[in-house]
C-alpha cells in the first residue's frame, strides 16, 4: 500500500500542462518585469518634474532662442496677441465639457510662443465662446512642455472650425504656424500661476498613470506567475484514479 501511494503522488505533469505553463509563465514574468520599467521610468520623470518645480524660475532671455528643458519653469515677459487663440477640445474638469486655451504670445525678445492660459467651461457649442485677452504686457510664469510624442499624446491638430478662435481637437505645431502665420518656437508652456492675469481654471490634470500604479501593476502580474507554478506543482501531483487504488484492494 505504501509504495501504491508513493506512486500515485508522484509528481508526472502531462505534456498538456507542461507545454501550457512553459507559455504563459515566461508571459506573466515579461509582463511583470515591463511594468517595473515603466515604473522606474515615470518615477524618473516625476523626479524630474519635482525638481524642475522647484527650481527658480528661468529669464526667457538667458535661453537665447534655444529650447528650455522639459517641465522648466520661465519667466515670461511680453504680450499676448488678441486673434490668434486656439481651443483644444475634448477636455473635462469635474465631468463638465470645455476648451483649453492656447494662444499666441509675443515675448519682449521677439519670440512667438503658444501658451497654454488653462481651461474654460464651453457646454452649449450652440453659443459662441468669448475669450478675453489681458491688454498689455503681461510678466507670466510659465513651465516647457515635453513634444506631444514625449509625454502627451496629442498628435496632429485638425481645425474644425475657421476664423478665430479656431478649435482643434489636437496640437501639431507645424499646423498652427500656417494657420496663425506667426513663426511659433519649436516648444511650447503652459501657465502654472493661478493669480496671474491671463489665467483661466489651471487645475492641470496628473500623469496618465503614476509610478506606483505600474508598480501595482507588475505584483499583480507576478503573483499571478505564482499562481500558476503553484497550480502547475498541484496538478503535477494530482493522484492517479482511483481505479488504480480499487484493483489493488482487490488484490
Amino acid at each position: 500500500m505504501s509504495e501504491t501511494g508513493d506512486s500515485a503522488r508522484r509528481f508526472a505533469p502531462g505534456l498538456g500542462l507542461w507545454v501550457f505553463t512553459l507559455s504563459l509563465l515566461p508571459l506573466l514574468l515579461g509582463l511583470g518585469v515591463w511594468q517595473l520599467e515603466r515604473a522606474g521610468q515615470k518615477q524618473a520623470l516625476e523626479q524630474q518634474m519635482q525638481e524642475r518645480r522647484q527650481a527658480p524660475a528661468l529669464p526667457l532671455n538667458q535661453l537665447d532662442h534655444s529650447r528650455p528643458a522639459n517641465w522648466q519653469q520661465l519667466a515670461l515677459r511680453g504680450h499676448f496677441d488678441r486673434q490668434r487663440i486656439w481651443l483644444l477640445d475634448n477636455r473635462t474638469r469635474d465631468g463638465a465639457a470645455g476648451v483649453e486655451v492656447l494662444q499666441a504670445f509675443r515675448a519682449d525678445n521677439g519670440q512667438w510662443l503658444l501658451i497654454n492660459r488653462g481651461w474654460t467651461a464651453w457646454p452649449d457649442r450652440r453659443e459662441a465662446i468669448h475669450i478675453s485677452t489681458p491688454s498689455g504686457d503681461q510678466q507670466l510664469l510659465v513651465e516647457a512642455l515635453p513634444d506631444p510624442d514625449s509625454g502627451f499624446r496629442l498628435g496632429d491638430a485638425g481645425a474644425s472650425t475657421q476664423g478665430w478662435p479656431r478649435l482643434i481637437t489636437r496640437i501639431n505645431l507645424n499646423e498652427l504656424r500656417q494657420q496663425g502665420g506667426v513663426q511659433l518656437a519649436e516648444w511650447r508652456a503652459r501657465l502654472i500661476e493661478p493669480g496671474s492675469n491671463a489665467a483661466l481654471r489651471l487645475d492641470w490634470p496628473a500623469l496618465p498613470m503614476s509610478s506606483s500604479r505600474h508598480t501595482g501593476y507588475a505584483v499583480q502580474w507576478f503573483c499571478l506567475a505564482g499562481a500558476l507554478l503553484i497550480l502547475f506543482v498541484w496538478a503535477g501531483l494530482w493522484p492517479e484514479s482511483r481505479g488504480n487504488n480499487n484493483n489493488d484492494e482487490h488484490d
